[in-house]
């Protein structure tokens, strides 16, 4: 069943959960979400980062799959594009029939990204169809383990959603992008205080390497979607690898996708228990 951002994230502020949020870059990575999330019968977020991933499938064939499974599933399923920088792949995604998009002006001045966002909430309007933002940029992490980003500022936050009447907010607060070379240190009061001023959900970047601890303690503080991928990407190669290892005569291709859709479907389904917060079942 399909269904937006603002009404998936609902059911995770009535549960007080987030709703896990997994990038997809192939069929058999599709499939694991879909599989993992009915399994779990749990809502997901099947989403697809063209920015980072379109050189490995154009957003215009994945696209297309990703809404036909979503209507099919047996649990909702918010289709979103993540970290669209550009209005004619926003409005590509959601022609496609996607029903959540994100506009990340996160690079631009804040003068800007309000100026654009508000554009990319009236165009995700016309089409019925939910909006994330970013403010804050979630950077890289440093040599020294020190995150290289700009920490979004509560009060600025506060503005920017009440300029730009979004449904979500990705905001940043000691998370990155990719594999984490330290243990991350997050700034919890931070994200209290932007749900706070905002009253919109906050959206965690940069899942992968953060502890089931401090998971609970971002969805306790108002983090209602977490983006994971990269941590399963890695385990299904490391899944991979350990295949072929131990394969004597031909590898065939086949086999390989499907121990890469295995793979990622469970750690997906570890990651979708964490994220309900205790929460046995919905």
């Amino acid at each position: 069943m399909l269904i937006t951002l603002r009404n998936i994230l609902d059911i995770a502020e009535s549960k007080n959960m987030a709703i896990a949020a997994f990038n997809a870059t192939s069929l058999e990575g599709i499939m694991a979400v879909i599989e993992a999330a009915e399994e779990e019968n749990t809502p997901v977020i099947l989403q697809f980062a063209n920015a980072a991933h379109g050189k490995y499938i154009p957003l215009e064939k994945i696209g297309k799959v990703m809404v036909m499974l979503a209507e099919e599933a047996k649990v909702p399923v918010c289709v979103h594009l993540d970290h669209g920088d550009n209005f004619d792949e926003i409005k590509t995604a959601l022609d496609i029939g996607f029903s959540s998009i994100m506009y990340d002006g996160s690079a631009l001045s804040f003068k800007e990204n309000v100026a654009n966002t508000r554009y990319a909430r009236y165009i995700a309007d016309v089409y019925g169809a939910s909006i994330e933002a970013e403010l804050g940029s979630m950077g890289a992490e440093g040599a020294e383990g020190n995150v290289m980003g700009a920490y979004t500022d509560p009060e600025t936050a506060k503005i920017f959603v009440e300029e730009t009447d979004i449904d979500a907010l990705a905001a940043s607060f000691g998370t990155v992008h990719g594999i984490y070379k330290s243990e991350p240190k997050l700034d919890f009061n931070r994200i209290e205080k932007i749900r706070e001023l905002t009253d919109v959900p906050v959206v965690m970047h940069g899942g992968s390497g953060i502890s089931d601890d401090d998971f609970r303690k971002c969805i306790d503080c108002g983090v209602r979607k977490i983006n994971f991928y990269t941590y399963a990407a890695k385990f299904a190669g490391d899944a991979i690898r350990k295949m072929a290892a131990e394969t004597n005569g031909n590898l065939y291709s086949h086999d390989v996708f499907v121990t890469a859709r295995e793979s990622m479907k469970e750690t997906y389904r570890d990651a979708i228990r964490v994220f309900r917060n205790n929460k046995v079942s919905l």
